[in-house]
């Protein structure tokens, strides 16, 4: 068996893929870091100089002891993995992000740890742990190149005796750069004095990095952490190791699995033992970084709104001094997202050489190193408009504009809080830490602890301190002094804890139930939210292949259903949340589960859906937003029953019991088949491994196993491998490897014949992967930056992949606004009914706000301000002509430029100009070019095409996505007042009022200056405007007018409102009227100005017309009569409007006052019903109106209890007499003159809001004075239908209807 087959044969059930050396080559010395050299070339490239003149000059500004040199990866075991291919320049990069690091003796070389991951394309990881300690340099030709380095140095910079800052530069990526160049643990001062003296090698001892790293297919972090660290003691021992080095890493590698799920192991490392533990099948995936750090690092307040953004899938940029805490918090972060996962690119430690990588106009997690001291204001990022920015050290996080809270914030705050109290954790609330140099010392420790950097003397050390006042002191001073003190022994770590265990598995044991709880408060929360997902899933597909097929043009979830069945207070984070990617993917896995096996995350979720049904614990009404606390287990292990889904057994009792009880022991390290003589232990120096025992695995002819392979061994080993292979099904790897394979070291070690390795069977999502990840691909071109090549052709095919993919996201986010507005209006034209823009619709148009933010960021050349697009606007507002930036910029309400370039993106698509307006933006070229780099995706002119086009075709929807938005601003208003000239004066002598009504409130009464029929005035945001309100005072020789509409135009979105009229305002003429309401409907744009937008929707409102209005007015213009069956049609599609109405959610229903009072509304349609039959006036005489009759029913209601005749009516009927009268007397009495059609109109809206009208028609139809008013054949008079259409109206009474202020103005009841 070859080398690399071995390696290869039970790669994925082995705990460790590879183990990795990286260092200095001395036979090939000194070499500046290549990767340093191509981003100072791409930095020349985008500011315009040489980039080749600019990349070979070396770097003699720094120090050379601070410069960036070539890292190589020394050796690595085995040579390949056939599951895990070894990508050398990836793993060199990540154990070593910086390069290699040079020290003197003078200054600080305590080692360090920290971890890292490489996300393959088809979105599967590999751990990296990393132990970098400083190794003394022997060879005489660095020494002699880092002396000829110095001194060149000195000649360069004469005054670099003292270290000089950096000059502030303004590009985005110097200073970034400048925050990565010195970012090294900082010395102390006294060390720091001498490193700035230089480097002699005559004086000096020189010290380099060397890292020793395990990359694992799992992230057993605790385990790979202590194992690298007693490598390292083991060679700075005194004395040397037990066994060779060899030994111990061909033991990991080879012959210690990875433990089954639900079971422990222990195996051993150079001094002590080790134990790693796996959940089970029903609970949460493997997570061993520590929640606890990260929730003390950030606070839980900061933590949650993390959380939040990495679920929205914002772009989020972690940024720390230290590589393991971007690492934790990274994972932690991702960890707490089940069943969800992160689906974009993850980087959480991302190197000097990738930071160009920071312009991806896509959703990120990335983590960046900074160095001491470095300030935020100065740090600029090529792009911050949805950028949330974690900075870890300062304990404080930067959230984007127009963020969601999650749902139940304060009360899912208290239950972490909880939590992290029981556990003793006290986070700090995003302040930083203030402390004195005694505890800032202690700290550092701790800190040092918690990751990994300490060994069992100084944790004994620390244990000591912490508590100790004056010790603290004593620390602190030796600190600054450079005296190291010898720990005192026996205290501390090295001795054992409760129940045998050591201090280490204390620590372990107790992260591990920390981080269990704290994802079950998580995971509880989505439990509750989701809880019946599933109802809402569309499964319409009848097998996979066919799904896949037309997995794009499906809709596989019913969101507005959903989010109908949700709590108010959930909306504007679940509306968000239901857009992103990872929500898609998890539908995607709940349909493809109904053809082949489950993924293990969903499994795990829906089983504890399951669970809680079978419990009944579920609320019992899906609206409640009552908060629901997650079932938690106390220190002492008792289960807490709360409101909630119960485990059982707890995951926490489950970890403890593993590791109480161990269930499987590794094969201890043992002697190798080595070469004599090679590998001599020297104190100090990590040896020259053998690379022939190292790269190969254990064979049945080692003759070490033939003579110590025992009866009794082989008995355990069959033992062990009988539990492996009868562990229930479930317990299988979620990758399709057998458990079986998991014994694979077990059974080399006996004679028999190992059991023959199939590979994994191969699922239907597997054959379709390819497809899938097509399919899937919006904003994820690139889960991760190739690391192996990064030429700059590379990079310019990265970039491509960006501008393919943002212009696929562009397509498919037009579509989607496309479709669900116009789907919504489809249904409505029929209804006249106006729609305000609803929440869904809204998310949709934020989401494309983002968008356009991350096109006009990608390439930028330099970023000025937060906004790309409106910097962009006010340079061609410079040069050129204004866009609408003028409104936008008089809007004090706005303070920043991003809220003034997503405020501007909505006025242009409100004004249909969106598509015009970037396309004149962008025919400025030459600017362009200016502000952009030549791969941007500005600059690609047939993608920069299809972009306005598909921008183009939102012009055929309405949208008031700006009015409805920005609701405090003031808006100069135009209103025109048009007379019918050809039947009365054009103007009027008596002084005219206008008062204008919206959505958001009214302009209040404007005098209209005689002999002028337009004004201009400026007032709060109204909204979509509802109503007019016009009159006059009728004062004059020329009181009496004739209006025929009042026009509205809002200047800044350019929206018309028509408010038809067709009436008179005068004494003794007409109603009498001497004010009127009006209804408005939005008017459609002219030819002219319609121009270049598109074609458009009809219109979503409708009013009262002139037509209608003249039809039951005294100008003898009765010669439309609608049917009996028409007028009862009318009624009963107006009452089913208001009913469907207050169906819909909240912010989506529209304005009521047209369903009632507007053409085809209730008032129209009762009046209809009233005038049916109605005797005509005589000739000569007065016209009678609708409310001359229910003037004259009350009136005989109102005798009629005076004389007593109406004192035997039931006390119910008695008491609806009484309020109609009431209304009647409080309408008559009021101080407006609105005319008889006016008062009826008034008592239909006052006896809809008060549901009086069905008690208030009986007493009318038995009021004697219908006989004399209303023919024997009229509606009125019919019972049959006055009973049907008393029904009709009965079913308003379930809705509270709210009447506008306009309406009822004046009126006191």
């Amino acid at each position: 068996m070859s080398g690399t087959n071995a390696a290869s044969g039970g790669a994925p059930c082995r705990f460790a893929h590879y183990f990795v050396i990286c260092g200095i080559d001395t036979e090939t010395g000194l070499e500046p870091d290549e990767l340093a050299a191509l981003y100072r070339w791409l930095e020349a490239d985008r500011q315009g100089r040489d980039p080749d003149a600019t990349a070979t000059g070396e770097n003699f500004e720094q120090s050379p002891l601070k410069r960036t040199f070539k890292s190589k990866v020394l050796a690595h075991y085995p040579e390949n993995v056939e599951w895990n291919p070894f990508d050398r320049d990836a793993v060199n990069m990540l154990c070593m992000p910086k390069g290699l690091s040079f020290r003197t003796q003078a200054d600080a070389r305590e080692p360090q740890f920290h971890s890292f991951l490489i996300t393959r394309e088809d979105g599967s990881r590999t751990y990296g742990f990393v132990h970098t300690f400083y190794e003394e340099v022997t060879s005489s030709q660095i020494c002699s190149a880092m002396q000829t380095l110095y001194q060149m140095h000195q000649a360069e910079n004469p005054s670099s005796a003292a270290p000089s800052s950096t000059s502030s530069s303004s590009s985005s990526m110097d200073s970034l750069a400048s925050s990565l160049d010195e970012a090294d643990p900082v010395p102390s001062s006294s060390c720091r004095s001498v490193a700035c003296s230089g480097y002699d090698a005559s004086r000096d001892t020189l010290y380099v990095s060397k890292a020793l790293c395990l990359i694992t297919p799992m992230p057993f972090m605790h385990a790979c952490r202590r194992f690298l660290s007693q490598l390292h003691r083991a060679i700075t021992a005194p004395s040397p190791p037990p066994l060779p080095l060899e030994s111990y890493i061909h033991n990991i590698l080879y012959e210690v699995p990875l433990p089954p799920p639900g079971r422990s192991l222990k195996f051993h490392g150079v001094y002590e033992p080790i134990v790693c533990q796996r959940p089970g099948p029903g609970e949460l995936p493997v997570a061993d970084f520590p929640l606890g750090q990260t929730f003390t690092l950030l606070g839980v307040e900061n933590l949650v709104q993390l959380f939040t953004c990495t679920l929205l899938e914002m772009q989020i940029l972690l940024y720390s001094q230290d590589y393991q805490q971007l690492m934790t918090v990274a994972e932690g972060i991702t960890t707490l997202l089940f069943p969800f996962q992160w689906q974009h690119v993850y980087v959480p430690i991302l190197p000097a050489s990738l930071l160009h990588f920071l312009d991806a106009p896509v959703p990120y997690l990335m983590g960046l190193q900074s160095k001491e001291g470095t300030d935020r204001s100065k740090l600029e990022l090529p792009q911050e408009a949805n950028l949330c920015f974690v900075d870890i050290d300062n304990h404080c996080i930067e959230l984007p504009e127009d963020f969601p809270q999650f749902p139940n914030k304060p009360e899912f705050i208290q239950e972490l809080n909880e939590v992290l109290l029981r556990f003793g954790i006290y986070p700090v609330e995003g302040t930083p830490l203030t402390s004195t140099p005694s505890q800032q010392a202690l700290r550092e420790l701790e800190d040092d602890g918690r990751n990994g950097n300490l060994e069992g003397e100084q944790l004994a050390m620390l244990e000591l301190l912490q508590g100790n006042a004056t010790l603290e002191k004593l620390q602190a001073l030796t600190k600054r002094t450079g005296v190291h003190v010898e720990a005192l022994r026996g205290i501390g770590g090295g001795g054992e804890g409760l129940g045998g265990r050591t201090g280490f598995e204390e620590e372990e044991l107790r992260n591990a139930k920390l981080n269990v709880q704290l994802r079950e408060v998580f995971a509880c929360r989505f439990t509750t939210m989701f809880a019946d997902y599933e109802a809402f899933v569309i499964q319409s597909a009848p097998d996979l292949e066919s799904w896949l097929t037309n997995r794009e043009q499906m809709h596989n979830f019913d969101k507005a259903s959903f989010l109908s069945d949700q709590p108010e207070p959930y909306l504007p984070f679940l509306s968000h949340f239901i857009e992103t990617q990872m929500f898609a993917t998890f539908i995607d896995n709940k349909i493809m589960s109904q053809w082949e096996e489950k993924e293990p995350l969903l499994r795990v979720f829906d089983g504890r859906i399951d669970k809680a049904r079978l419990y009944n614990v579920r609320a019992p009404n899906l609206r409640s937003s009552n908060y629901q606390k997650c079932t938690i287990l106390k220190e002492s292990g008792d289960l807490i029953q709360i409101p909630s889904l119960y485990l059982s057994p707890s995951s926490a009792q489950a970890i403890e019991q593993r590791l109480m009880k161990i269930d499987h022991t590794a094969i201890h390290p043992h002697l190798l088949d080595m070469k004599i003589g090679q590998g001599k232990y020297v104190q100090g120096f990590f040896p020259k491994l053998q690379s022939d025992v190292l790269s190969v695995g254990p064979t049945n002819s080692n003759r070490w196993s033939n003579r110590t392979a025992t009866a009794q061994r082989r008995k355990d080993r069959h033992r062990q491998r009988t539990e492996h292979l009868t562990l229930d099904n479930d317990l299988k790897e979620a990758e399709g490897c057998l458990v079986l394979l998991n014994s694979m070291a077990f059974w080399e070690w006996d004679k028999a014949s190992p059991p023959p390795l199939k590979p994994p069977k191969k699922s239907a999502s597997a054959c379709c992967l390819k497809y899938m990840q097509e399919a899937r691909s919006l904003g994820k071109n690139l889960r991760q930056p190739k690391l192996s090549d990064l030429s700059p052709a590379v990079i310019a095919q990265t970039n491509w992949k960006f501008v393919e993919g943002l212009l696929k996201e562009c397509r498919m986010k037009t579509k989607r606004m496309l479709v669900e507005k116009m789907g919504r209006e489809a249904v409505e034209l029929g209804h006249g009914e106006a729609n305000i823009t609803g929440l869904e619709e809204n998310t949709l148009i934020a989401s494309l706000c983002d968008l356009l933010e991350r096109i006009w960021s990608h390439g930028l050349q330099v970023k000025q301000g937060k906004s790309a697009l409106w910097s962009h606007l006010m340079h061609y507002q410079a040069r050129e002509e204004k866009l609408e930036q003028q409104h936008i910029q008089s809007m004090g309400e706005i303070k920043t430029d991003v809220g003034r370039a997503r405020a501007w993106i909505r006025l242009s698509l409100e004004k249909k100009l969106l598509s015009q307006h970037l396309k004149r933006l962008l025919s400025h070229t030459a600017l362009t070019k200016k502000l952009y780099k030549r791969y941007a995706f500005l600059r690609c002119e047939d993608e920069k095409e299809q972009f306005l086009f598909h921008l183009l075709s939102l012009n055929t929807v309405d949208y008031f996505c700006f009015t409805s938005v920005f609701t405090t601003i003031m808006i100069p208003y135009h209103a025109v007042i048009i007379p019918i000239k050809k039947l009365s004066n054009a103007m009027t002598t008596s002084n005219p009022w206008v008062c204008v009504s919206g959505e958001l409130g009214d302009s209040g009464v404007m005098q209209i200056p005689k002999n002028v029929l337009e004004m201009t005035f400026d007032c709060h945001n109204l909204g979509k405007l509802t109503t007019v309100q016009l009159g006059h005072d009728n004062s004059g020789l020329l009181a009496k007018w004739l209006v025929d509409c009042v026009m509205v135009r809002n200047e800044i979105t350019g929206h018309t409102y028509k408010f038809p009229c067709g009436r008179w305002l005068g004494k003794g003429v007409d109603d009498g009227s001497l004010e009127r309401v009006l209804i408005g409907e939005l008017a459609l744009p002219s030819a002219e100005e319609d121009c270049g937008r598109g074609c458009r929707t009809p219109d979503m409102q409708r009013s009262p017309g002139q037509t209608r209005r003249v039809s039951i007015t005294s100008m003898g213009g009765r010669g439309y009569k609608p049917t009996s069956g028409q007028i009862q049609d009318a009624i009963g599609e107006a009452v089913n409007n208001i009913c469907k109405h207050f169906h819909k959610p909240e912010k989506e229903r529209g304005s009521l006052t047209i369903l009632l009072c507007g053409e085809v509304g209730l008032v129209w349609a009762l009046e209809q019903f009233f005038n049916n039959g109605f005797k005509s006036a005589r000739l000569f005489q007065k016209t009678v109106f609708v409310w001359d009759f229910v003037e004259k029913a009350v009136a005989y209601m109102e005798s009629a209890d005076q004389m007593g005749d109406m004192q035997e009516t039931t006390e119910p009927l008695g008491l609806t007499c009484v309020s109609l009268c009431r209304y009647v007397s409080a309408i008559n009495s009021t101080s407006r003159n609105i005319g008889k059609d006016g008062k009826f109109q008034l008592l239909v809206c006052l006896g809809a809001r008060d549901h009086l009208l069905p008690q208030w028609l009986p007493l009318l139809v038995e009021c004697p004075v219908i006989q004399r008013m209303y023919e024997e054949s009229a509606l009125l008079r019919d019972r049959t239908t006055v009973n049907a259409l008393i029904a009709v109206l009965q079913t308003l009474d379930d809705f509270p209807i709210t009447l506008e202020a306009s309406l009822i103005k004046g009126i006191d009841l």
